[in-house]
């Protein structure tokens, strides 16, 4: 009798817990009035945005796995929702399944997926981990593969990219957080093959997104300067100079070195952009965060724009589908995951 009745509360406890742990959304459209405009070798005039999902805190850093799931992250600022440290979260297209695939995530922030599946992590401050991360997904293993830079904790990894040799280059920012700011510069690494780490641009003020075009000769970097190292702590309607908020080209050689080219677009006086991701075509989808004018910025490689997807609220990443989803476009803001479909297919690194 007691051993049924502790078996019973037992499969209560895992129901209750699977219900906490997962969401199950249909795709519903935003906001009827988001139509997206401009070059229509690019956007679908008539597509909609649709949101997958709108549990989070503050999501970020959309990555897609080679099965097609979506991995993001939520950011659980700790002076909103206490200690819990952040959570990644999986979406199923297939299914419209969404569930925690690991929490906490060390304050994960931008995410990507290597040449063999296996996922990269940016965990930033704020009780996060300022490191990166590597995570296969088949054996559910994670090992750190950046975590001090001359013997020194990083300020708060942002955001991820990998060429096709296997160089993986992140930002390391500082935006929030109490922890000290260990690096003289937010800048710009990169870790090669055998492990070692490079710090390969100090000029970008304070970088933010990062994205490598398909011929491998351009690193795009995103500056996107608040003004603040720990905006949590600014007093509510606290004014602050805010520094560079543009959008960077920079040289990529051979052997990873990055020299500076141009400034692609200059944003300022207004906020400027967050992530950024390419398609196969090399033109560049930028989330804008513009209180004006939010959203998908889409630009040639040359800075021109070409297209604009307007969000309901401010974006901060966004990243392309596989397989037949490969002209979908996942996009993370506010608490939200959204897609939309769009005329060209994503970049995506050789599978080995």
């Amino acid at each position: 009798m007691l051993k049924n009745w502790l078996r019973s509360k037992i499969l209560f406890l895992i129901s209750s817990a699977a219900v906490f742990l997962i969401s199950i959304h249909t795709p519903v459209i935003s906001d009827t009035t988001l139509i997206p405009s401009g070059d229509e070798s690019i956007i679908i005039s008539s597509s909609k945005l649709e949101k997958l999902f709108d549990s989070g805190h503050f999501t970020e850093g959309p990555a897609v796995a080679f099965n097609g799931t979506v991995y993001f992250s939520d950011i659980t600022f700790t002076h909103e929702s206490g200690m819990q440290a952040g959570h990644i979260w999986a979406y199923t297209p297939q299914t419209g399944q969404t569930k925690i695939f690991r929490s906490p995530s060390g304050m994960s922030n931008g995410l990507k997926f290597d040449s063999q599946g296996r996922l990269i992590a940016a965990e930033g401050a704020d009780f996060g981990g300022r490191r990166l991360t590597r995570t296969d997904l088949q054996t559910g293993k994670s090992e750190i593969i950046a975590g001090l830079y001359e013997s020194k904790p990083f300020n708060s990894p942002n955001d991820i990219t990998i060429d096709e040799k296997g160089r993986i280059y992140f930002s390391d920012p500082r935006y929030v957080g109490h922890e000290p700011i260990n690096q003289p510069v937010m800048g710009v690494y990169r870790i090669d093959p055998d492990g070692s780490i490079h710090r390969i641009i100090i000029d970008a003020e304070k970088p933010n997104g990062v994205a490598i075009s398909p011929n491998q000769k351009t690193l795009y970097v995103v500056c996107h300067n608040n003004g603040t190292t720990n905006e949590s702590q600014l007093p509510e309607g606290t004014s602050v100079h805010k520094g560079r908020m543009a959008l960077l080209a920079y040289d990529l050689s051979m052997d990873g070195a990055a020299t500076f080219r141009k400034v692609l677009v200059d944003y300022a006086p207004q906020d400027g952009p967050d992530g950024l991701v390419v398609d196969i075509e090399g033109n560049l989808y930028v989330a804008v965060r513009d209180v004006m004018r939010p959203g998908i910025y889409v630009y040639s490689p040359e800075g021109v724009e070409r297209a604009y997807i307007p969000t309901p609220n401010l974006p901060t990443n966004v990243a392309f589908g596989r397989g037949e989803d490969s002209k979908t476009l996942y996009i993370t803001e506010g608490t939200s995951l959204h897609q939309i479909k769009v005329k060209k297919s994503g970049y995506h690194l050789p599978s080995k």
